[in-house]
């Protein structure tokens, strides 16, 4: 089957209006969010149920051609972009965006991939019940996209990753045989967990058409505070601290430099909260099922506590619902701020806990070194050991020389994350953007067991290639 003729016949699947080829109607399919990488496709077919997607990439096989699986095209490692040479085409899944079933008793959520994370948040809210998957691009992200990252979020730390919130998903194979996997069982030991096979696999085995997802109790009360703090070993201290005291109570604990905030109140429109200047500051936010003043009130005398005890040297606590989310707001642009400020050096890492201070001062001091007058953005999750150690252009220097130095600046940070103990990709994936130091930072025999398990599933390797391997 020729390029043409595969065209047509995926119009008889999903109608020649779902079939887009002109240059203008696939231009924001062919890059990635950061616009890091390009690349081209024969078409971009938006199927709108599992089935269609199932038939597409039958003709997609049947032609020898590579598929792209794509849902809101946020990723960062450019794992949603096709390569800039060779045939493929890009399957979106922006068009599966129904909420298939909510079941409050057994607190779950069926939904389709494409629906945006918000949307499933917010029909959880309508049951009276959260979806605690949560991150700056809820708005744009698909579900499908989170599940295929395995993304973390705000509040790992006390939900855990999109894979632990997932129960059954439903994928289409890449010979387009679809898999019906939506169980939604707590336990299920019937031999090997195959979902797990899809989760973080990021569209290289599969295409995840739908998925069951946890729900939890809707928190009645909630209690937010934005902490001035003087050096990460500081968060360390007042983390543990927090969560001695208040428990599983304590849902998110975020890290932000100074450097990050002041990129926000740069670039990102206001008002902003009042806060004290401080070279570092921690986002915390406690959630209960009680009476919100009553949180409110035994944070307030906890952190009074700390500030008396000089452990924080100032606090903001959120008195309503709106100041709340201006305090998250300021977090959640962090991302936003850099991009506009400039091309930057980004790094999602993981390590213990314990050991997250004794790597932002050993790699700072190291890359100060190597290259006076760069920026550290750096802030995270230090609830559970995630950290987006970001890196701008010193403010005079040159943007091309800077990133034609991101190689140096990888290996600095990367080989101290893996002498920590730590992981080169926490919440992001791998995409096009860490292949080689996926390669680098596993064994042989992780790498080897991972292309076993690709050869298995997709031989022919026309599933999204390219990525992760």
């Amino acid at each position: 089957m020729d390029d043409t003729g595969l065209i047509s016949r995926l119009g008889d699947v999903v109608g020649e209006a779902n079939v887009l080829v002109a240059a203008d109607a696939v231009a924001g399919y062919l890059v990635d969010w950061r616009g890091r990488y390009r690349g081209t496709a024969l078409c971009v077919v938006r199927p709108a149920t599992a089935a269609a997607v199932s038939a597409v990439v039958r003709l997609c096989a049947q032609a020898g051609v590579a598929m792209v699986p794509q849902g809101g095209n946020t990723s960062l490692c450019g794992a949603a972009t096709p390569a800039a040479e060779g045939r493929s085409v890009v399957i979106s899944l922006a068009r599966l965006n129904r909420v298939r079933a909510i079941d409050a008793a057994n607190n779950t959520i069926t939904v389709e991939a494409g629906c945006l994370l918000q949307r499933v948040q917010e029909a959880a809210a309508a049951a009276g019940r959260l979806f605690p998957l949560s991150l700056a691009a809820e708005g744009s992200c698909q579900i499908g996209g989170n599940l295929s990252t395995n993304a973390g979020g705000v509040q790992v730390l006390r939900y855990g990753t999109a894979r632990e919130l997932t129960l059954g998903l439903e994928v289409v194979m890449p010979d387009g045989e679809l898999w019906d996997g939506l169980r939604a069982l707590r336990k299920d030991n019937t031999g090997y967990d195959l979902k797990q096979l899809f989760i973080g696999a990021e569209g290289t085995l599969g295409i995840i058409t739908a998925a069951v997802l946890r729900l939890f109790p809707w928190p009645r009360a909630k209690a937010t505070a934005w902490l001035a703090i003087a050096a990460p070993e500081t968060a360390l201290r007042a983390l543990i601290a927090l969560q001695d005291r208040f428990g599983p109570a304590l849902t998110a604990c975020e890290l932000v430099s100074g450097v990050a905030l002041g990129l926000v109140r740069k670039h990102i429109p206001g008002p902003h909260p009042t806060l004290v200047d401080s070279p570092w500051h921690l986002l915390v936010e406690l959630s209960a099922g009680g009476d919100e003043a009553s949180l409110r009130e035994e944070l307030a005398s906890f952190l009074a506590s700390m500030i008396d005890d000089r452990r924080v040297a100032d606090a903001v606590l959120a008195q309503s619902g709106e100041q709340a989310r201006r305090l998250w707001t300021l977090r959640e642009s962090i991302g936003e701020a850099q991009r506009i400020e400039g091309p930057s050096i980004k790094h999602d890492v993981s390590l213990p806990i314990s050991r997250l201070p004794e790597f932002i001062e050993r790699a700072d001091r190291a890359l100060v070194e190597a290259f006076p007058g760069i920026r550290m953005v750096t802030f995270g999750h230090i609830g559970d050991g995630n950290l987006h150690y970001n890196q701008s252009r010193p403010t005079a220097g040159d943007q091309t020389l800077f990133l034609a130095a991101q190689p140096q600046v990888n290996r600095v940070v990367h080989d101290l994350v893996d002498e920590l103990g730590g992981s080169i990709s926490a919440e992001h994936g791998i995409g096009q953007l860490k292949r080689a130091e996926l390669l680098r930072y596993r064994t042989p025999l992780e790498i080897g067991m991972m292309r076993a398990v690709k050869e298995a599933l997709d031989p022919r390797g026309l599933m999204n290639p390219g990525k992760v391997l």
